[in-house]
């Protein structure tokens, strides 16, 4: 983008997996980088790594760290986003927090461009980032609320393993060598690292993503169902998940029912919606077996939709499926998007 002016932009939690795509996505869009500080844990301080032709070495990151930051992008987990993100905003920086630290906090926008750009002149320093298998959701379902009304959402996803981070990478690597060289599978990490019971992933497919709530939802459940009600600005509609990881390394894919408050409401009409919409692409001609997939959508930054179709007992019911990169669109890009909306809207400096 070119605004003519530059800024210094810290990416905390650069050396882990969705550190890495925001450095490939700050490249692809030519943000306007004046100076890119690297952060990370005390135990990966020290690595080095490129970025336009050029080599940073990462540093730790205390608060001392976000003096002159214009723009910080976080992805270390909640507890350094809970301990720092304050730190940063008060030396004058505006975070964008890939966490779920700040996501329900009444006093901090949960935004994806497309669906609720807005809400970010609303800002106190921190804008946080949704959950990625929110952020794919919401992206399909605001142009069917905007058009139709929305009253009842549910949702099952498939998860790609890259939502747990690059160990749980590795770990359906060697999972799936051993599986088909008849070794014995030894889990150390999946569904969750501090569980006590931990289940392979290789050629299986696991019920439970985030530890379990008192309601018997798990914590990813509920950032669904919480996140959904925030972004969209209803609190009235009626919002269920079911999420599982999935032995496949990058996108998560959702099988989505909502139901539309409009009577009559076609299935061309509601795919006439969704293909208009910023972001997201339609691919939906079952005829010719068109359809998204996890595979097709992986390194691209868009939210793809097929399998459109009516319920066959609720007039007002819809099934679609929803497929996007995690790491890209999930997480990265979005957070890249919300910054360069900062940028353009003159949205900055409050």
């Amino acid at each position: 983008m070119a605004t003519g002016q530059q800024y210094n932009v810290a990416v905390v939690g650069a050396t882990g997996a969705v550190g890495a795509k925001m450095l490939e996505t700050l490249d692809k869009k030519n943000f306007p980088i004046n100076e890119l500080l690297l952060l990370s844990s005390k135990r990966s301080a020290g690595k080095e790594m490129e970025f336009q032709g050029k080599t940073y070495t990462v540093q730790e990151a205390t608060p001392e760290s976000f003096e002159g930051v214009d723009i910080a992008l976080f992805s270390a987990g909640g507890s350094v986003s809970k301990k720092l993100a304050p730190e940063a905003v008060k030396r004058g920086a505006v975070v964008v927090d890939n966490t779920s630290a700040f996501r329900m906090d009444p006093e901090v926008p949960l935004v994806v461009p497309e669906v609720n750009e807005e809400d970010i002149q609303k800002h106190n320093g921190i804008i946080a980032n949704p959950n990625c298998s929110t952020i794919q959701m919401v992206a399909a379902l605001k142009p069917v609320q905007d058009k139709f009304g929305m009253s009842r959402v549910i949702v099952s996803t498939y998860q790609a393993v890259s939502g747990a981070g690059n160990e749980a990478v590795e770990e359906l690597h060697s999972q799936s060598k051993a599986f088909l060289d008849g070794e014995e599978l030894k889990p150390e990490l999946l569904p969750v690292s501090g569980e006590k019971h931990h289940y392979p992933i290789a050629f299986n497919a696991l019920p439970q993503i985030d530890v379990f709530q008192e309601n018997g939802y798990t914590f990813e459940e509920m950032k669904m169902i919480n996140e959904t009600k925030k972004i969209m600005h209803d609190e009235s509609v009626q919002v269920a998940a079911t999420c599982v990881r999935l032995p496949f390394f990058t996108s998560h894919a959702e099988s989505v029912y909502v139901e539309v408050d409009k009577d009559d409401v076609t299935v061309d009409q509601f795919k006439e919606a969704i293909s208009n919409a910023d972001g997201v692409v339609l691919e939906d001609d079952p005829a010719n077996q068109v359809y998204p997939t996890p595979l097709e959508a992986a390194g691209k930054s868009d939210v793809f939709v097929g399998r459109i179709r009516k319920d066959l007992d609720n007039g007002k019911g819809f099934h679609l499926w929803v497929v996007s990169d995690n790491l890209l669109k999930g997480a990265a890009w979005n957070s890249v998007q919300i910054a360069e909306s900062l940028i353009k809207n003159n949205w900055l400096n409050k």
